[in-house]
């Protein structure tokens, strides 16, 4: 195994809260994280999903054995419009992340290596674990939350110490990560001429409000529990995206509640990730967790007109089919492995939701269409 340089004095250790141990090198900051752990199958994109929000509280686990090899993109790098590039907010999101090797990168747009980058944003990592067996293990009995623990190789701590560790922490489901993901106050960008979608802000990805501003709409970029107004500094908000992000949706009751409204569901609408549960609990139907969720950029989806396609998902909780029944929804995509209900849409064509990430970024970009049909929604309403 290859890494990243490093300090090669340091070990880290991944402990789940059912026994289980992994010991392996330590890797960015050395301290301490308990977090969900999950598991994503994508074989690239590693600084896109370590700054996706919909990440947060989770410790990572990349199932493709070598990372780093193009390092990462200047963290701080700007658009024109303040939008990150090369990574998907203004952070890491992750509470940790395991992988099975890192190496030194060689990429002409490599700013760091990973080993300094989740040094300087105080992210620990592993190295050096077999993440095969990991996977298997949350396969097969499901996420379970756990604790990360990067150190001096003279001390590694006992397992009764970092169990210890797990049982004073908050559970995934009960932790609100709005606060540190959404939008602090509405803000709009865009052309002044163009029609204007509200954003209900989430945890959203910068590559889905570049998919907007791409098809020449503006973007009105609300916080997660605000209302979404007719109008904005005097334009009229033709259509409204809600966003992904992490969590469990029945903790976000006020932005269920808003999006209930009749004049909110009046606009177009697009649902992506935990937008799709929000807006399908907004109707009258129900969550679950998922066992171990779906995570990584090769996830199928199948659509009712015989269509399959290859998207981009991060999510860990779904919609229940059965209570769509009097929602006014019906099922849109399913996931063929497992019969997850990965998209819905109302009867007027007023509404689309994807479980799956249109935008792509890391992944394919197959259901781009998704921006397509709702841009032309909202033009016709503008």
């Amino acid at each position: 195994m290859s890494r990243t340089p490093g300090n090669d004095a340091l070990r880290g250790t991944l402990f789940l809260e059912d026994g289980s141990r992994f010991d392996g090198v330590g890797l960015g900051r050395a301290t301490r994280r308990v977090g969900e752990v999950v598991f994503t199958t994508g074989m690239v994109g590693y600084p896109e999903s370590l700054t996706d929000p919909s990440f947060r509280g989770q410790i990572l686990t990349f199932t493709y054995p070598l990372l780093g090899n193009y390092g990462v993109p200047d963290p701080k790098a700007r658009d024109p419009l303040g939008l990150p590039l090369g990574v998907e907010s203004g952070e890491i999101q992750v509470r940790g992340m395991i992988a099975r090797g890192a190496t030194t990168p060689h990429h002409w747009n490599s700013e760091e290596p990973l080993d300094q980058w989740l040094d300087a944003e105080g992210v620990p990592g592993v190295l050096g674990i077999d993440t095969r067996q990991l996977t298997e293990h949350l396969r097969e009995r499901g996420v379970v939350r756990g604790v990360i623990d990067v150190g001096s190789v003279d001390r590694r701590p006992s397992d009764d110490e970092l169990a210890r560790t797990i049982r004073d922490a908050p559970a995934y489901a009960d932790e609100n990560y709005m606060a540190d993901v959404t939008a602090k106050e509405a803000s709009l960008l865009g052309p002044r001429n163009a029609p204007v979608v509200a954003v209900l802000d989430c945890g959203v990805k910068a590559s889905i409000l570049r998919a907007l501003l791409d098809r020449r709409l503006a973007v009105l970029r609300l916080p997660y529990n605000a209302p979404i107004p007719e109008k904005f500094e005097g334009r009229h908000v033709a259509g409204l995206l809600v966003s992904n992000g992490p969590g469990d949706p029945a903790q976000l009751e006020t932005s269920v509640a808003e999006l209930a409204r009749p004049s909110v569901r009046a606009l177009p609408t697009l649902g992506i990730c935990l937008g799709v549960q929000l807006l399908a609990m907004s109707r009258g139907a129900s969550t679950f967790k998922l066992k171990f969720g779906h995570r990584g950029q090769n996830k199928t989806v199948t659509f009712p007109d015989g269509r399959a396609l290859i998207v981009s998902e991060n999510h860990g909780y779904a919609v229940d089919p059965k209570t769509l029944v009097g929602t006014g929804l019906e099922p849109w995509a399913f996931n063929p492995d497992d019969g997850t209900l990965e998209g819905v849409r109302d009867a007027t064509g007023r509404l689309i939701a994807l479980q799956g990430h249109p935008e792509g970024h890391p992944g394919p970009q197959e259901a781009g269409f998704v921006f397509d049909i709702f841009a032309a929604k909202v033009r016709r309403r503008s």
